[in-house]
Order: structure tokens, then sequence, then C-alpha cells
């Protein structure tokens, strides 16, 4: 891999300074330098764009031309006429400079070629047919190759190190604005320019009164052939894999025109190819944005659904089904309707082999070699349906309403070489309505008004079984007892079975309130006050009985005499914060200043078994954010805010809950709120004249008054609950990136480095444990029209452990490679090779590998029909490796995946 790197590097650096420099200064007539004007060189013989440039504040631009080579240079600027000139290279740079001359007449100029980059005012624009080389199929292939944007490992968009939070097709939200859907399904051939929306605001009202320079969308331009036309394709596939067949249909169609838009992506495989997986589903949330986001309080409502789901790269079978449809419609100008429908099913088999050691001898827990098998059967179903209303410019009315259902298993058979042989299942079928109004008005220039209310109703009913191997004549007590022995003798189970046939019915009932109302009154042109009014009014409900069945199948109800003999919860919880907050904005020079504050009055009671406990507390916290905005592409930005978070009511809960048979809780009803401090400091530049992207981030968090757990172990059955303690927790973590363009190079590393301290509290000890995580990534990538491109990335991360005297390290290295070619302007081949290897600081290491190849042929980029053989796992690797640890413990699992994937494909284009 090391010398596939450098060669790769050295050949593309040998083809950059082959290349001569030519670079200069644009200037208008009475000679100040313009910024942001487009320089393009054309070759004179063949045609075709060489090389563009868009000019830095100092209007200073550079281009990368061939030598000994004739090239019509064209420099405009918007209201001043074109220049276009002829130039010659020989052997050495050149330093040129151009004067541009307003245009009254303000004449279209006609263009050989389209920049592949413009920049109009806070909207870049990329030309995708710049970037492309015919090797890409899908929306992310385009994506992959435009500076300044990255498909993060999540499937994100990042622009500028920011996370895309909107993509839109033809100004049309796709799917509510998901990227990941996007990136995966829009066909590459369809997409005509990217527009990055910077500053983006969803309220055109809002878009002079609130900071939304970290909102960033994306905008999908259509080629013209693709508008008032069905467009998309269709992918069949089969193959062999061992004795198993293997399958393949994924239609994507679209349709897009001013009035409506139709986007229906379908899919059916059992190779492990998804648009969207199980926990992206979990994910998705629509488009909805809390209203009390920002104003220093959260509530967590938990979740109660399958707690293990797999990712799918981690399963052994995967069988996937995947129909989901969006629309757009538009009847009249003032009214927009939108709406989506996911239905999502997989079915997964999964196999694991782990090992954990526990480091402090004192606490007596038996190391545990575990092997659990599993299957997972998940049915998701989303629906939405949004109403935006505009009669004029100064009124608009938002509705959505998003619904959401599942239908969950998840079935293990886990052998412990402490406990034995347990089958365990999980089952849950929960449902949620979310509904979402907003109205904005316009009272005058001076006077904006702003109604934002959400409202969310969520049933959830977890069951849980676990069916434990004992013998009844050995049913001892005590330290010499079996590994389950004292928990059952703890929850009150009758221990003359042969199996512990343990379960739990649980039922969570949660409805929540969150409204503001926003106030913002414009004093001038560089200040602007907004008072808020809101709260959050939250109810929740949880119901729970542990029982067991006998061999004989009778039922049994325990009677545990520990935790005050409750193996049932009945717990309600009210919660509710009322609000006044207030935020003064300036601009002054560089400088936007946001200082403020928000008054709130808290209102906690949970009821069990009919005794209240209730707090009430007044707490202000106060908020502060500073922007200096060095130039248009340049900018440093510090916040600081204060917030109090509350649990749940499963945390405050007296009664038991089985997360599964070897972790058991039980809640604290006087628990109360965690008070944390939070700073953030964030720089970026985005330099067009190098084509240099810096970003970086460091976030410093200190909980004082943290929720902490307290967990006892009986061999390796931990029991937990909960408590607020004074111990001060603190993290630090700190993220970069720079990325730069050297002709058809283009150079990046990515730097993390995560420092958290975090007290601990097992047996009633007191620990504090230090973790420091450190990860360095270098990137190449060309970007050649012609010629194959390759990416070569390396990974070397650093995790430390401290916790006393135990210490622990590993260390991964991963080198990754990627190629592509298009070969005859028919064949396209791709391959992708990375290798892992895991040291855990004794010497003793693991590794892994995975290769990916594909071969296509179509006659012509316009072709209907495309040919595709595709391979998976090529060295046929049955298993991945990881490692890690803990406050009390080192693990380390193997993780089994799918075998070898062979499979032909059919791809139809419309």
């Amino acid at each position: 891999m090391k010398q596939i790197a450098f060669l790769t590097f050295l050949l593309t650096t040998t083809l950059c300074t082959a290349q001569i420099i030519v670079k200069g200064v644009v200037k208008d007539s009475i000679g100040q330098p313009l910024e942001l004007a487009n320089i393009i060189a054309i070759n004179t013989a063949t045609k075709a764009m060489a090389s563009y440039a868009i000019t830095n504040d100092k209007g200073e631009f550079k281009l990368d031309l061939e030598k000994n080579t004739a090239y019509t240079v064209q420099v405009s600027y918007i209201g001043m006429k074109t220049f276009s000139e002829t130039l010659s290279t020989i052997d050495t740079n050149i330093d040129k400079n151009y004067t541009l001359k307003e245009d009254n007449v303000l004449d279209e100029v006609e263009l050989t070629y389209e920049m592949p980059v413009t920049i109009r005012g806070d909207t870049l624009v990329y030309n995708a047919d710049s970037f492309k080389d015919g090797t890409e199929r899908k929306l992310e292939d385009v994506l992959k190759k435009l500076p300044g944007v990255e498909i993060n490992a999540d499937g994100q968009i990042e622009v500028e190190g920011k996370v895309v939070t909107k993509l839109m097709v033809d100004g049309k939200d796709f799917f509510d604005g998901d990227t990941k859907l996007a990136t995966k399904n829009i066909p590459s051939n369809a997409v005509d320019k990217v527009q990055v929306l910077k500053n983006y605001s969803e309220v055109g009202q809002l878009g002079g009164v609130t900071n939304n320079q970290d909102n960033i969308a994306i905008n999908i331009k259509l080629k013209e052939g693709k508008k008032n036309f069905w467009f998309g394709d269709v992918t069949a596939g089969s193959g062999v894999a061992g004795t198993d067949d293997l399958y393949l249909l994924q239609p994507k169609l679209f349709y897009y025109s001013p009035k409506y838009s139709i986007n229906l992506i379908g899919d059916l495989n059992n190779i492990g190819e998804v648009a969207l997986t199980n926990r992206d589903i979990r994910n998705f949330g629509g488009g909805f944005r809390a209203p009390s986001q920002s104003s220093g309080t959260s509530i967590n409502l938990g979740d109660n659904g399958l707690s293990g789901l797999t990712n799918i790269a981690n399963a052994q079978k995967v069988v996937t089904k995947l129909a989901a449809a969006n629309f757009s419609y538009a009847p009249k100008k003032s009214l927009d309707l939108s709406g989506f429908l996911i239905y999502n099913s997989s079915r997964l088999r999964t196999r694991q082999e782990s090992f954990v050691q526990y480091t402090n001898s004192e606490l007596g827990i038996p190391d545990e070699a575990t092997v659990e098998m599993g299957r997972e059967a998940s049915n998701q179903g989303l629906a939405k349906l949004s109403a935006s209303y505009k009669p004029n410019p100064n009124n608009q009315i938002d509705y959505d309403v998003l619904g959401r259902i599942s239908d969950g298993t998840e079935a293990q058979n886990l052998f412990s070489s402490v406990v034995g042989n347990t089958n365990q299942l999980d089952k849950v079928k929960p449902f949620s309505i979310n509904q979402n109004l907003n109205y904005y008005y316009t009272l005058n220039e001076n006077n904006i008004f702003a109604l934002e209310a959400q409202h969310l109703f969520k049933d959830e009913d977890p069951f849980y079984n676990a069916v434990l191997a004992n013998d009844p004549t050995n049913n001892e007590d005590g330290p010499n007892a079996d590994a389950f022995d004292n928990t059952a003798e703890g929850l009150g189970l009758d221990r003359n079975q042969f199996n512990y046939d343990l379960n739990q019915e649980r039922r969570i009932k949660s409805n929540q309130l969150d409204a503001k109302l926003d106030y913002y009154h414009i004093l001038n042109n560089v200040s602007n006050i907004n008072f808020t009014l809101g709260t959050i009014l939250s109810k929740q409900q949880f119901n729970s009985k542990i029982f067991q069945f006998l061999d004989d199948g009778s039922f049994f109800d325990p009677t545990p005499v520990i935790n005050e003999g409750l193996d049932t919860n009945d717990t309600e919880y009210n919660f509710s914060d009322i609000y006044l907050g207030a935020h003064y904005r300036l601009k002054t020079g560089k400088f936007t200043i946001t200082p403020g504050f928000s008054v709130h009055a808290y209102g906690n009671k949970n009821i069990q078994f009919g005794e209240t406990f209730e707090d009430n507390f007044v707490r202000i916290l106060p908020d502060f954010e500073t922007r200096i905005q060095f130039k248009k592409s340049e900018n440093l930005i510090f916040r600081y805010n204060m917030r109090n978070s509350f649990t749940d009511v499963t945390s405050l809960a007296q009664g038991l809950v089985l997360n599964n048979f070897n972790s058991i809780q039980f809640g604290n009803p006087e628990l109360q709120n965690a008070l944390s401090h939070n700073l953030n400091l964030s720089y970026f530049s985005f330099n067009m004249f190098n084509y240099t992207n810096i970003y970086a981030v460091i976030n410093y968090n200190k909980n004082v008054d943290e929720i902490r757990n307290l967990t006892n172990f009986d061999n390796v059955i931990r029991t937990s609950t909960f408590f607020n303690s004074n111990f001060a927790d603190e993290s630090l973590t700190a993220f970069g990136r720079v990325q730069r363009t050297f002709g058809k190079l283009r150079a990046s590393l990515r730097t993390s480095f995560n420092y958290s301290k975090n007290n601990q509290f097992i047996q009633g000890i007191q620990s504090v444990n230090e973790r420091f995580v450190q990860s360095y990534t270098p990137e190449l990538r060309t970007n050649f029209r012609e010629a194959p491109n390759v990416s070569v990335s390396y990974n070397y991360s650093v995790s430390n452990n401290n916790q006393g005297s135990n210490a622990t390290t590993f260390t991964t290295n991963s080198p990754t490679l990627e190629f592509d070619a298009y070969i005859w302007k028919s064949v396209t081949f791709k391959t992708d090779y990375a290798y892992t290897n895991q040291d855990n600081g004794t010497g003793q290491s693991q590794s892994f590998q995975n290769w990916n190849a594909s071969l296509s042929y179509r006659k012509d980029r316009d072709a209907k029909l495309e040919y595709q053989v595709r391979a998976t796992n090529l060295l046929d690797v049955d298993s991945q490796v990881s490692n890690g640890a803990n406050a009390i413990s080192v693990f380390s699992s193997e993780t089994f995946i799918q075998p070898r994937f062979v499979t032909f494909r059919l791809i139809y284009t419309l």
C-alpha cells in the first residue's frame, strides 16, 4: 500500500510540476481589485477548457497550463465587459494583469464554456459536467469530486466542514431534504448544476434577523432534457454465493415539472446494498426541528425501540425491501403541498464472538468469553404531509404531520463462559405522531413575529424474554453460587426449575408540546433585539411488570426481596418549562455579537404508587455568540451556552427494568436535572485562489451536576441506578481538516482529538476515568477528465484509556485505495481496497481487509443499457475484529460478515 501511495504521489506531482503557471491580478478601471472575477483558459486547438480561476479578495488569480500551447483567455465580472485574448505559453511562468471596464449596455456575453465554479453572493454554483469523467453513476459520485464538498462516514454531505441540512431538486425538497436518499439514488447524468446555498433560511422573513451562517442547503439543478419527462434507471441483477442465489431489483424513477414532482425509489435484494438502514429510518426526522432547541433546556423522552440494531455491514446475511415515494405539488403560487411515504423491511442474521477482561481485580468479576448469534426482523413505515401557504410576502403558514410505525423482533442465542446458554427475545411495536405548526408575520419593516409549535405523541410497548439454563439441584447462595443464582434469588424467581424463563412487559406513553413565540424588533440596519416566550409541557406514563413462566408452562409472579419489592412500575412523570428569553444582535465592522439569556420556571413531578416527588425552581441560562467575518469566505465563531438537561421517565421509575438478563436497572424518583457549560470555537476559510479549504473546531463541555450511574456487579450480572453528583465531568474535542488542490491533485488532512474525564461509581467506589483518542487521516485524490483516477488515504489512530493504575492503549492503522477508470469511452472499472490493523498495546495485533470491484459496459454515455459485473469481499474474509476499553474492562470482538458476492447486473436508463 505504501508503494502504491508513493507511486501515485510521484506521478501526480510530476504531472503538476510539468505545467506553466499564469498568475496576476484583475482590477477595474480605477485600479481597485475585483474579487470573484472569473478567468477561463480554452485550448485553441482542441477547443477544450484547460483551466479556470476565481480571484480572491486581492483580485489575484492563478491558472495551470501546459507548455508550448496556445490558449484563449476570457476574463469576466458582473457589470464589466468581458475581456478576451490569445495567450501562448513556452516553458516559463507568466505574470499577467487584466483591467476590466464597466459595461453600461449589459449585453449578453457569449462564452464557449461555463465556469466550473461560480460565486453569486452566498451561493456557490458547481457546473457538474466540469468535474465528471464518465465513471459517475449517482449524485454522490459527482459530489465527491467537487472542491470543498465531502461525503462523511455516515453518508452525510459536508460543505466547508458543515453538514448540509437540506437537499432540494429544482427548488423542491427531496424527501424533506434527506441527503443520504438523494446521494444514493439521483442519477449523475441528470445533474446539471450543484448550488450550495450558504446562510440558508427556510423563512425569508427571518433571514435578516437570525444567525443562519451554519445553515447550508444544496439545490440540484436538473439538465433541461430531464424536466417534464420521467427519468431515472432500473437495475436488475442476480448471482451466486455458495449455495445461495443472489438477487437485486432497484427501480429509481423521477419526474419534475414547474408545478409538481414525483420521486419513486424501490429496493429488493439479499446482498446487503441498501438505500436506508434501520438506523437511518429511526433517525429520519422528516425535517422536524424542536422550537426549544436553542432555549437552553433539553428533555430526553427516551428510546424504547430495539436497542441492538445491527449495522448492515456487520451482518452475515441481509434481506431488505424498500418502497419510497415523494411528491410536491403547487396548485397555485401561494400554496405548496408535499409529502412522502417510506416502507422499509429488513431481515438480518448476525454472529459475534467476544472476550471481556475486567482490569480491576478488587471487583472480583470473572473474565467472560461469549458467542452471540442473532436474527433481526424489522418493518418500518413513515408518512408525512406538509403544507406551506404564503398569501403575501408578510405572511407564511407551515403545517407538517409525520406518522411513524414499526414492528421489530430481535432473537439472540448467547453462550457465555460464565453464565452458560441463554436465549433472548426483544419485541416492540411503537408508533408516533409528530405535528408542527409555524406562523410568520411581518407587521412592518421593523417588527416581525414568529410562532412555532410542535406536538409529539409516542406509544412504545417493548417486551423482553430471557431463558437461562439452570440446575435446580445446585441452588447455592453467596459467592459459590452459579452466575445467575444470586440474581434469581434477589428477583424472587422460582429456582426449582430447569430454566429461568424471565419476562418483562413495558408500556411507555409520551405526550409533549414544545412551543414558542418570537418577536424581532429591528433597531437599525446593524442591530435588532429578539424576545422569546416559550414553553415545554411533557407527560410520560410508564408501566411494567416482571414475571416468570415455569417448566410446566404455568405463570409465576415473583415477589422480589430487593428494591423494596417493586417488580412492577406504575409511574407518571410531568414536566413543564415556561421561559422568557432576550437576545441582542449587533453587527459592527467584521463582528457580529449576539449576547442573550433566558429565564426558566421549571416544574418537575413524578407520581409512583400514590407517592409524589416534586421539584419546582427558577434558573437563568445565559448564552453568547461572537462571529468575526474576516472576509466573505473566512470567519471565526465563538459560542457559549449553559444547558439544563432532564432525563426520561425510565430513569425515575423505582421498579426494576430489564435491559437484558445481565443488565438490570432501577430508577431514582428524586433525580434532578444536569447542568452543563458548553463552549465552542470554530474557524473556517475557503480560498478560491489556491482552492484551499480549512475547517477547525474545538468543543469544551463541563457537567457540574451530572446524572450518574451507580453500578454493582454480582458475578457478570450488573445492577445500576442513578443519582446526581457534583463531581464534574469534562470533555475536550477538536477536529480539523485542510484540503488543497494542486492542478489535478487534491490533498487533504483530517485530524481529531478527544479528551474526556469521567467519574465512575462501581461497587460503591468512586474513580476517575480518563480517555484520550487521537486520529490522523491524510488523503490524496486525482481529478483527471481523461486519465484514470486514484484516491489513497491512511488513517492512524491511538486510543488511551486510564483509570487509576490501569492503562490500555489501542493503535489502529488503516490504509485505503480507490481506483476508477473510463476506458475506450464505454468501459468503467472501479475498485476499492481497505486494510485495518489493530494493536492492543501488548504486542498482539489483529487485522482484516476488504476488496471490492466492478466492471461496467455501455456503448456510450447516452446509451440506455449498461451491463455490469460487481464483486464484493473479493478475498472472502469471513469476519472483522475490533478492540476497546472502558472504565473497568478491556474487550475484543470478532464480527462475522457476508461472504464474497459476485453479481451480474443490467441497468436500463430512462
